[in-house]
């Protein structure tokens, strides 16, 4: 035992000194009539969709309670905006189904729409979508107009007997409109299950698409997992490993980018499970220069030493993005990523960590704390940057919170910033009560919010709790330009409690990770991991 814990503790500090160093088609319908405008507070989301009593009987569902949108701009008509996101949480994973909107007013007003990706959503043997429920929602377009939507769709609990977890995929040639049937990229059942997917189109050739994710063997192993058309969807190339950490590893939010010059990165958190009774997580990156033909090895951006956010009065968990990670394109081969990570504390909460690659992900910079406010927890950030090279960091915090342990006020931020180095704060959301959010293994409003960009403005779709508990969460638009208060349909976001004035963004120096913290990072390693379904024996 004495033996695995030294050997724990020397990876860490390996990776902490490292990272200081540096579907079918569719067919064309005419326009959908315009759908209600949503009310002037920038809510999205609207009544579910699905019948009362649709899908299984385990757990419990919070109906009306969307979670984990996600976001995409149509880069030929700047104005046209595709969302998507879990409809009714269950507490014990995924939702009744996927809810898709669009809009084509730069997100003055939405029509949504049930996504056939689960039966309550519409699916069936014949469309592809013959699944309980459905989870992980994301969005892209390509260079066309072409949208895309993916989803992890299961029926039964992770790797039980008879259960079915399938990647899918649909493809609509008009605009998010109408939407064509379900390809199951992946189609398995125990002991195997596919896990935290994403698409990304290609924007400099139609044809081009890209799916990744992680697929989990019940005893161990989740390699990098890919495929892709090149054809713009009449087919799909069989799934693969790209990257494989071996069985006592796995990989997780797997998000293949598309770099400026044409290149690929696919980014994702490592996790190491060599030494067991703990794990160590890292991130990693790894290029492709035949738009995924082939893949290079990977090389490490830093360690990854989330410890998970918690109600300080309570100690109640919140469910956030502990393990994964957000990354983006910039100018000039530029890489982003973001996530959360306890080294600027020594281990005491987490913070927002970023660092960039200028050379497309073959070197990194050390990482730097973004969220300004050292004392509280932030998390679940999601990165993006704008066409001119300015990068925007969205997360939430609780700089918020009061003395009130009933209740768990918390805000949501975007960091600005031109260089990487000096940022500055725009309040997304007022306060509301976290505390009021789905119990799915903690607080819940999602692993990922939605971020892009149109022209100077940052985009953010993400979700907030409503003070409703018949309704406990909505999924809200805003939109965010350079030098003013974020907007949401017009209306201004109350700016109090913002930093003021712009920082620099501090590192966190060299640091040595102790068996204290160690066992931190491994303990919420292991909770994010028993919430998706993968637990592992006790230390």
């Amino acid at each position: 035992m004495a033996a695995r814990a030294a050997g724990f503790l020397a990876v860490l500090a390996a990776l902490a000194l490292a990272s200081c160093s540096g579907g079918g088609g569719s067919t064309p319908a005419p326009p959908a009539p315009p759908a209600p405008p949503p009310p002037a507070t920038g809510v999205v989301s609207g009544p579910s969709p699905f019948a009362p009593g649709c899908g299984d009987a385990t757990g419990t569902v919070y109906v009306d309670a969307e979670v984990e949108p996600s976001l995409a701009v149509d880069p030929a008509n700047p104005d046209h905006l595709l969302a998507m996101w879990q409809q009714d949480r269950w507490s014990n994973g995924s939702a009744r189904g996927l809810v898709s909107a669009v809009s084509f007013d730069g997100g003055a007003t939405w029509a949504s729409q049930g996504m056939a990706f689960s039966r309550c959503a519409g699916g069936t043997p014949a469309n592809g979508g013959d699944f309980d429920r459905a989870t992980d929602p994301w969005v892209a377009f390509g260079p066309d107009g072409t949208a895309w939507a993916m989803s992890l769709s299961t029926s039964g609990a992770s790797f039980a007997g008879g259960s079915a977890n399938a990647m899918l995929v649909s493809r609509s040639a008009d605009g998010g409109r109408t939407w064509g049937n379900a390809v199951a990229l992946i189609a398995d059942t125990a002991p195997f299950f596919n896990d935290k997917n994403a698409i990304t189109a290609d924007p400099r050739d139609a044809r081009f698409a890209y799916a990744v994710w992680d697929r989990l063997y019940q005893l161990g192993g989740g390699p990098a997992t890919f495929a892709r058309t090149v054809d713009g969807g009449a087919s799909w190339e069989p799934a693969r490993s790209i990257y494989d950490p071996g069985s006592d590893g796995q990989t997780i939010g797997n998000l293949v980018v598309v770099l400026s010059d044409g290149a690929l990165a696919n980014v994702a958190t490592r996790i190491d499970e060599s030494t067991l009774p703990a794990r160590t997580a890292s991130i990693v990156a790894l290029r492709s220069t035949d738009r995924g033909a082939t893949w290079s090895a990977p090389v490490t951006v830093a360690a990854h030493l989330a410890v998970g956010a918690f109600d300080p009065d309570t100690g109640m968990a919140i469910r956030d993005g502990a393990i994964l990670l957000s990354a983006a394109a910039g100018l000039g081969g530029s890489l982003h990523v973001a996530w959360q990570d306890s080294r600027f504390s020594g281990g005491l909460r987490d913070a927002i960590a970023y660092a960039r690659s200028a050379d497309g992900g073959l070197t990194w910079s050390s990482p730097v704390r973004v969220n300004p406010d050292p004392a509280v927890a932030a998390f679940t950030p999601t990165v993006h940057a704008l066409a001119d090279g300015t990068i925007g960091v969205a997360y939430y915090d609780l700089r918020d919170n009061t003395a009130d342990r009933a209740t768990l006020p918390t805000g949501y931020w975007l960091a600005r910033s031109t260089d990487g180095a000096t940022w500055s704060e725009t309040r997304l959301a007022a306060p509301f009560d976290l505390a009021t959010a789905p119990n799915a293994n903690g607080y819940f409003l999602g692993d990922y919010m939605g971020l892009a960009g149109l022209g100077a403005d940052f985009l953010s779709l993400h979700v907030r709790t409503t003070g409703n508990l018949a309704n406990r969460n909505d999924v809200f638009f805003v939109r965010a330009a350079p030098g003013a208060a974020a907007t949401a349909r017009g209306k201004a976001v109350p700016a109090a409690g913002a930093w003021p004035g712009p920082w620099a963004a501090p590192s966190a120096g060299r640091f040595e990770v102790d068996a204290a913290w160690a066992d931190r990072v491994a303990a919420a390693i292991e909770r994010t991991l028993a919430a998706r379904g993968r637990p592992r024996p006790p230390r």
